[in-house]
């Protein structure tokens, strides 16, 4: 099984601004990945030409199954609003996603919580301003076996240091009972060394920088694993980064035996 998570920074190119659907189809094509977890995804957005994103991602890899989950409804960086359960797809929209070639028997929403911080960050990488958190959300999806996976999760979480923290114990906490062996696959926000250091019990799967994508000097972007006792641990075959035409970050891949 190929597994990958990729943030998409909704499609645009840091080099150009651009963003294009037919650069993001040729881009997950690449990864080939039969499970994918997406985040900084757009719905229905002006700004990605009202493109579901998802959805274009899930016809390129010609997945069984595949779904978006809004952190948020409205505008990244405008105007918005904490997305509910009842959000439909009429309303612009951005979180996260998942794609599976592996038939989904079950998805599950997880809330995450909300820092209360402001911190600076670069607004449409040029301008430093205060900036809130998102929303922020899990998606799980129980895979159907047999395969060397059975829980696989996509998340992005806060940019606050110390509430990320706190919102990968919320997300551990929430797989407790989850049908393993479970993987997480997103922008965790936290460097490479400190997931496994706050999870006991997780691994990390590939160590590699993923930020910034044209001179990756720390790593974001983590796939983590819990075992099953009772199943073989899955082994891994091979995992690397793979820089895209898109994105400020890297995708990270890894293929599980």
């Amino acid at each position: 099984m190929r597994l990958a998570t990729f943030n998409l920074l909704h499609g645009r190119s840091p080099a150009d601004g651009i963003v294009d659907p037919e650069r993001l189809t040729d881009a997950v094509i690449a990864l080939d990945a039969d499970v994918l977890g997406l985040q900084e995804v757009d719905r229905g957005q002006v700004r990605s030409g009202h493109v579901d994103q998802t959805a274009l991602v899930a016809r390129a890899l010609d997945a069984a199954d595949a779904r978006f989950l809004p952190a948020l409804v409205g505008t990244p960086g405008s105007r918005w609003r904490e997305a509910g359960e009842e959000d439909g797809e009429a309303t612009p929209s951005y979180g996260v996603g998942l794609v599976s070639r592996v038939p989904v028997v079950q998805w599950r929403r997880i809330p995450l919580g909300t820092s209360p911080a402001r911190l600076p960050l670069l607004v449409d990488q040029r301008r430093p301003a205060l900036v809130r958190d998102e929303p922020r959300v899990a998606l799980a999806a129980v895979l159907a076996g047999p395969g060397p996976v059975g829980t696989v999760v996509a998340t992005h979480l806060s940019f606050a240091p110390g509430f990320n923290v706190v919102q990968l114990l919320r997300l551990a906490h929430a797989l407790r009972d989850a049908p393993g062996p479970v993987v997480v696959l997103g922008d965790l926000n936290l460097p490479g060394p400190v997931p496994p250091l706050v999870l006991p019990g997780w691994r990390s799967l590939v160590r590699e920088p993923t930020f910034p994508a044209d001179d990756p000097r720390v790593q974001l972007d983590h796939v983590l694993l819990r075992d099953d006792p009772a199943r073989p641990a899955p082994a891994v075959v091979h995992g690397q980064t793979v820089a895209a035409p898109l994105s400020d970050h890297r995708a990270l891949v890894v293929e599980l035996a």
